[in-house]
């Protein structure tokens, strides 16, 4: 595990943290985005009309080559999109940036729009038709077409790092993120929740592009629609904070300002990369996984549905977590510390054991002894990088822990010989646990079961976005390796799926930004590389169509 921490903290680095200059993936997302939005002339604010009339199936043609209509694609692309990274996303942005960091995920989504254009576009204009009817497409197939064949090792590359980026990004952090919420709120063993989901996600992926076409268009609106009319209730509950929310959104996005423990204080680079980072993950513009989808849309005029594309950033971050992030400042639980159930058993994805000094390395006691709730010794409780205040053994915090906890049996023991698998105290909440929180105060008043609802949405939300993810993923590995390894793609992804429910939740996060990151490098290359066929591409439809929507 340290080897491996060690491997994950050079490579986090490398991709999101360049000391004394802006971090790489910021710039290469904002200036490819800037650069795209002045070149296609903001086609995000001037046809963003048409891609609606695209979507609600003006121009559908069934006899057009493809896989899926125009809306199962925008489904299949919004699934991967509006799910975890709305819900535990918005929520981990504000955690470490601070409220300003969601500024910076409304600039990810406008510049965002412009390149999911871009790049949907290009992937549908270099799709192939495979043997079976099926068509394939993505960047590894603009890459290798549109750049020439010395370019096919950026297009494996990029290959690649789908495969890896769908294991983690695409799969385990959503299957974690559920048995998080799950061990947190019900004290189901992760273990369990793990094998639940997996098999969900199994029956669907083995079905192919048309069954998860059919699953997710189904499936997208339902708990969309869910989770936009639960926010709106809290915030028409809230309405006397929205206007001060927003305020403190945009003054603090370049004058951070901390909340419980610091978090998102005093450093305006560490609010600008939350939000970035965040963004990315929440509407994966430039990263190149939505292409993948949109390239099997039934279309013969690639421009048609990159116009379909541009929607998705708009609808998932600019709507939904906009939303998101309002219920959780307007209810006041991103900087205030609330009481917790703290599970002891081994494997949870929430709490861990960590030293309290500055020299971590020195391997943790088996037996850590407590008195009136305190650790006597220099060791703490933590929840995901904060500490967890006074322990007791009982909900209402009235008796303190005094007594061992074992850490090879993960049970506590109190002086008078009790034995408990479950502690309390107080801990600022983070992930979908704060949005969880922020759902169950704001919709306290008019029902107790406020958190119920966002655990229903956690859990459609991960489901739909591993389905779809597996079929990114699928994608890359029959480039790499051909059709015969689709099926045991599909078969390991199901076992990743079961392995993210068990890990420890803060490193699958880090280890899913960095494959995200890896994998928008030789995409966003490409895109610069191709913006002139873009451009011909969009003035050529638009001659055709003999209108300009404004």
């Amino acid at each position: 595990m340290e080897i491996l921490e060690l491997i994950v903290d050079t490579l986090e680095n490398l991709v999101w943290d360049t000391p004394s200059v802006f971090p790489m993936m910021v710039v290469l997302l904002l200036g490819f985005g800037i650069f795209i939005t002045i070149r296609l002339g903001a086609i995000q604010l001037r046809k963003l009309k048409h891609g609606i009339k695209v979507v609600m199936g003006v121009y559908d043609d069934p006899n057009d080559e493809g896989d899926v209509n125009h809306f199962q694609a925008l489904s299949t692309a919004l699934s991967a999109t509006v799910g975890i990274g709305n819900i535990a996303g918005v929520a981990l942005a504000i955690h470490f940036g601070g409220p300003g960091a969601l500024v910076w995920m409304w600039v990810t989504a406008v510049l965002g729009m412009a390149i999911k254009y871009a790049e949907c576009t290009l992937a549908v204009h270099y799709r192939q038709k495979n043997k079976d009817g099926s068509v394939s497409g993505g960047p590894m197939y603009y890459i290798e077409k549109g750049l020439g064949k010395n370019w096919k090792w950026m297009a494996m590359a990029f290959a690649g790092f789908t495969v890896i980026c769908s294991f983690f990004t695409g799969n385990a952090i959503q299957a974690n993120t559920v048995a998080d919420v799950m061990s947190s709120g019900f004290s189901i063993p992760v273990y369990v929740t793990g094998a639940i989901t997996a098999s969900i996600v199994g029956i669907v992926i083995l079905g192919g592009i048309k069954r998860i076409g059919y699953v997710t268009s189904r499936l997208t609106p339902l708990m969309a629609v869910l989770y936009v009319l639960g926010a709106l209730v809290i915030l028409l509950l809230n309405y006397d904070q929205i206007l001060p929310s927003l305020y403190l959104i945009v003054s603090s996005a370049f004058n951070p300002v901390a909340g419980a423990y610091g978090v998102g204080s005093g450093v305006i680079m560490t609010t600008l990369v939350w939000g970035v980072k965040r963004g990315l993950f929440s509407n994966e513009a430039g990263q190149g996984s939505a292409p993948i989808a949109h390239a099997a849309a039934k279309t013969d005029e690639p421009v048609r549905e990159g116009v379909v594309a541009l929607l998705e950033p708009f609808i998932d971050t600019l709507i939904v977590c906009t939303m998101t992030g309002l219920v959780i400042i307007t209810t006041g639980v991103w900087d205030t510390k609330h009481a917790e159930s703290i599970s002891l058993s081994e494997g949870n994805t929430s709490y861990g054991f960590v030293q309290d000094r500055a020299d971590i390395s020195a391997p943790l006691p088996e037996i850590i002894f407590f008195e009136n709730g305190l650790p006597a010794s220099d060791v703490i409780v933590q929840r995901f990088r904060f500490s967890v205040d006074t322990l007791f053994v009982d909900p209402a915090q009235t008796m303190p822990f005094t007594g061992e906890i074992n850490l090879n049996t993960f049970t506590a023991v109190t002086a008078e010989g009790q034995e408990f698998q479950r502690l309390f105290g107080n801990a600022i909440d983070n992930g979908a646990s704060l949005t969880a929180r922020a759902f169950q105060i704001g919709l306290e008043p008019i029902m107790p079961f406020g958190a119920f609802l966002v655990t229903i949405c956690v859990l459609l939300f991960a489901i739909s976005t591993s389905i779809s993810w597996s079929y990114y993923g699928d994608r890359g590995a029959q480039y790499l390796f051909g059709d015969g390894a689709i099926l045991p793609f599909r078969i390991f992804y199901v076992f990743m799926h079961f392995v993210g429910a068990v890990i420890a939740l803060e490193l699958v996060w880090r280890m899913g930004d960095i494959a995200l990151g890896l994998m928008t490098i030789p995409n966003l290359i490409a895109l610069f590389a191709l913006s002139g066929v873009v451009v011909s591409l969009t003035n050529t439809y638009f001659k055709k169509l003999h209108t300009e929507e404004d």
